[in-house]
């Protein structure tokens, strides 16, 4: 057989998650390329933080380069330091886990819950109280009114902040993360790069916490190509992180600098499409419902199958739809899964590998807290095509290969 003749037959392929990009995308470009604005600064910047701002009803906002460089801006602007800790899921993308390690932090690796998929806030509150005490230590400036810190017993570090995942277009359960880091004088940085447009009890996420982040990476929902957006409940925490985004600049006349910043700020050319992509955003999101409504509705016979499981206090936004294969599935029995749907054309991926099992992390300076059921939801789980914009009938030839696939793994 030809190459030609082969390649003629291969089932054509349905990508996991694709840019949509069906706006003013290149009007916005070519706006930026014909006026020479297309560094860091420049109108669509502000066009774009201010109307992002708006969306998720923040105080403030700052756009970067990309999800990963606010995480680390968020933490350095709540004032996590060398040899602190701070609470991480172990089931996410590994960026929040390395922005941790970027301020010299340990991570205290939180396991998932079974019901929700997220950070588990029983156990959050469990290692707190059983691992934890409350002391009056004596603060540096800029910390606050409370003298009070968090310190782990056993290594004896200040328990810093909780860094909650929003997984998948999901919500961890903001309310109870909250309240214990209330009673513990931690900060709350949240992680929404996965969660534009999520709400959790009638709220956007990112801005439950004292510091929310968002990633427009290509293969999310509102996309820029590379960028991310912190958002602030509070003028000082945004004020805070434009400074440190910009190398800590302190007059707009003299290179004067008082400590160490970074060159983190978007481009005006990826603001211009991360504006276009804003002003179409309900129109992404509630295609994304629509796909994750019919792979609901007509996966849910397969016997064995668990469906992405959404908590009443969440309207979630279904970043990529996954389900969960039978109880007991292992990690190789997931791969010939994943096998045997890009053998008919259909890219799928799985959960990310518990961070505290990668080679990074297995360090004994950090520390695991009771994980049984994130490496049992990595070896079930299958991420399925939810790109924007999948078509009707491309959705319905996934249904059927995953219907012929997972129904009979046996």
């Amino acid at each position: 057989m030809t190459t030609e003749a082969h390649a003629s037959t291969a089932p054509q392929r349905i990508p996991l998650s694709e840019p949509w990009l069906a706006g003013n995308e290149w009007v916005y470009l070519k706006e930026c390329l014909d006026s020479g604005w297309i560094s860091s600064v420049g109108p669509f910047v502000d066009r774009f933080e201010r109307a992002f701002t708006d969306y998720v009803g923040a105080t403030g906002a700052v756009a970067v380069v990309n999800g990963t460089a606010g995480l680390h801006l968020a933490l350095r602007a709540a004032f996590v330091e060398p040899d602190d800790e701070v609470l991480v899921p172990t089931l996410t993308f590994i960026a929040p886990v390395n922005a941790v390690r970027y301020c010299g932090a340990h991570p205290v690796f939180i396991d998932a819950d079974p019901r929700t998929w997220q950070m588990d806030v029983g156990k959050i509150e469990r290692f707190l109280v059983q691992e934890c005490e409350l002391r009056a230590d004596v603060e540096g400036p800029g910390e606050g009114v409370s003298r009070k810190t968090c310190r782990n017993k056993r290594t004896g570090r200040r328990v810093r902040a909780i860094l909650p995942v929003h997984l998948l277009g999901l919500a961890c359960e903001m309310e109870g993360i909250n309240a214990l880091a209330r009673r513990y004088h931690l900060r709350v940085i949240e992680d929404a790069c996965e969660a534009i447009g999520v709400r959790y009890q009638h709220l956007p996420v990112g801005i439950r916490g004292d510091i929310g982040v968002f990633s427009f990476n290509g293969n999310k929902t509102l996309t820029c190509g590379g960028g991310g957006m912190v958002v602030a409940r509070e003028p000082m925490w945004a004020k805070r992180v434009r400074y440190l985004s910009t190398q800590a600049r302190d007059d707009a006349r003299e290179y004067s600098h008082k400590e160490i910043g970074y060159n983190y700020r978007l481009t005006n050319l990826h603001a211009a499409i991360g504006l276009a992509q804003l002003e179409q955003v309900e129109r992404l999101l509630a295609r994304k419902r629509a796909i994750a409504g019919a792979y609901e509705q007509t996966l849910r016979d397969l016997e064995g199958i668990t469906l992405m499981p959404v908590s009443q206090e969440t309207e979630p936004a279904y970043w990529l739809y996954t389900i969960l294969l039978k109880a007991g599935t292992t990690v190789a029995q997931r791969d010939t899964v994943l096998d045997q749907l890009a053998a008919e054309g259909l890219e799928a991926r799985p959960l990310w590998q518990p961070i505290h099992q990668q080679l990074p992390y297995q360090d004994p300076s950090y520390t695991p807290f009771d994980i049984t059921v994130a490496p049992d939801l990595y070896a079930r789980a299958v991420s399925l095509p939810s790109s924007v914009g999948l078509s009707d009938e491309e959705l319905q030839r996934c249904v059927a290969i995953v219907r012929q696939v997972v129904g009979g793994v046996r």
